[in-house]
């Protein structure tokens, strides 16, 4: 017989001695003996069960502590979690009469079996601090207290970012044994863990515990099946940060975009404005952009929000650059209003927003540019002069005595191109003043356009928020 048969004998005949007999004390200590623990530590390889064919239950309980971070590009969940493990050890069974009246004592867990119970979706390494020791009651039963961090993978969505409300799971089984070996129970009911957790959740930043929901069921891989629990954690985004810093400095920037419609478009360059405007959102997207979560899954309702404000801004600056080109451009061509832009936007446009504009004044028709000058001035054809070119005086059929003069016909002449110039002014004013009123028309038909669009938009965005949070 070889050495390794004679040594694996030799543990048989011990497990069978171990099993037939609790734990012995001896008089004067305090619990089993050294010698008999020695033995059970020996076993430690082999799964407490004096008839292998039954499973080992094991029980598991948890208490979400903290919610260390979510990273939504990585999909990561990182939690902190309080586990508890129960099972039962048949070779660890004594009597607290004959020991002294000691009934628990604590046991360091690597000279004893433990099930290998692990997180499905766990991604990283453990680094929290391990329990060495576990409490061994007198009938067998073993408590297991573990510090996790656990970093678990989560498909997280963030539509209604900052709304939003994530489910995360976690599944609990064993790595190698079956069915037929472990069997996983839960030992609270998932009221009493989501209760635990709300009372003892500490460090959790933006997030808080909604719910902790769970059930069991069996996990079939090939021909082999494993006993698994999986918990559901619900956990709520606290929403305060984003609109602090996202939400509410976009909603004035927009108000202010709105206002800048009571510009007065003739005096004061309101595109200049506009653009400043622009300008200055841009540079807030930009410094805000790390407080957006971005992933390759979809875009944030938020993201498009900004998206959508922005493109708003930039209609209403094209808005404006239209009421510009109408204001100046057409005016100062000298062109007139045609009759159908007064019957559809002076007539029609201007009562359905409820515009009333004061009489516009009608530009100078044709007939009156071509009416003549009523100054009393004397034609070159009518000068007398005598030889020696001495100005005589004529008697006009007005009955007034004028002297032909030179002079007196230069000035005669300033004056009418004076009066021809007036003339041109007073129907450039005339004509700017009638663009000026369609131009209104058209800056208030805009406006209240642009005022419908941002209330649906704004409408639209929070009917999704709501119905997305309603759905979770």
């Amino acid at each position: 017989m070889t050495p390794q048969n004679i040594s694996l004998f030799c543990l048989l005949l011990l497990s069978v001695s171990v099993c037939e007999s609790e734990l012995q004390c001896k008089e004067g200590h305090s619990g089993p003996t050294h010698d008999s623990l020695k033995a059970v530590f020996d076993l430690q390889s082999f799964r407490p069960a004096v008839n292998l064919s039954n499973p080992t239950v094991t029980n598991i309980s948890f208490t979400l502590y903290a919610v260390l971070g979510v990273n939504e590009k990585a999909q990561i969940l990182t939690t902190f979690l309080w586990l508890r493990l129960y099972w039962f050890h048949e070779f660890l069974i004594w009597d607290p009469d004959q020991c002294d009246g000691v009934t628990k004592l604590s046991l360091p867990v690597k000279e004893l079996w433990s099930p290998d119970i692990i997180v499905y979706e766990f991604v990283d390494d453990d680094v929290s601090q391990a329990c060495p020791f576990v409490y061994v009651n007198h009938t067998g039963h073993i408590r297991w207290d573990r510090m996790l961090r656990l970093v678990s993978a989560c498909n997280l969505k963030i539509f209604s970012f900052p709304f939003d409300v994530q489910n995360c799971s976690f599944t609990f089984g064993s790595y190698m044994h079956t069915i037929k070996d472990v069997r996983l129970s839960p030992a609270l009911s998932f009221e009493e863990m989501s209760r635990n957790s709300r009372r003892y959740l500490e460090a959790s930043g933006e997030w808080e515990l909604v719910d902790i929901l769970g059930e069991t069921s069996i996990l079939q891989f090939g021909v082999d099946e494993w006993d698994i629990i999986t918990f559901w954690v619900v956990i709520k985004r606290r929403p305060v940060l984003y609109v602090v810093n996202l939400l509410i400095p976009s909603s004035f920037l927009m108000i202010i975009d709105i206002l800048s419609f009571y510009l007065p478009p003739h005096s004061v360059d309101r595109a200049s404005f506009k653009m400043t405007l622009i300008l200055g959102y841009t540079v807030f997207l930009l410094i805000m952009n790390d407080l957006l979560p971005s992933t390759a899954n979809g875009t944030p309702i938020i993201g498009i929000y900004f998206s959508v404000c922005l493109a708003l801004m930039v209609i209403s600056l094209l808005e404006t650059v239209v009421i510009t080109n109408v204001l100046h451009h057409n005016s100062m061509k000298y062109k007139e209003v045609p009759n159908w832009v007064r019957i559809v936007v002076l007539k029609h446009i201007a009562r359905l927003i409820c515009y009333r504009s004061p009489e516009v004044v009608e530009p100078p028709t044709k007939h009156e540019e071509d009416k003549p000058n009523n100054l009393n001035c004397i034609s070159p054809s009518t000068v007398i002069q005598t030889e020696n070119n001495v100005p005589v005086t004529h008697q006009s059929s007005l009955g007034g005595n004028y002297t032909s003069l030179p002079e007196l016909q230069q000035i005669c002449q300033y004056v009418g191109d004076l009066r021809s110039h007036l003339h041109s002014l007073q129907k450039e004013s005339k004509l700017q003043e009638q663009w000026c009123h369609v131009g209104y028309v058209l800056d208030f038909l805009l406006f209240r356009i642009y005022l419908l669009l941002i209330s649906c938009y704004a409408m639209v965005i929070i009917c999704m928020w709501c119905i997305w949070i309603s759905q979770d």
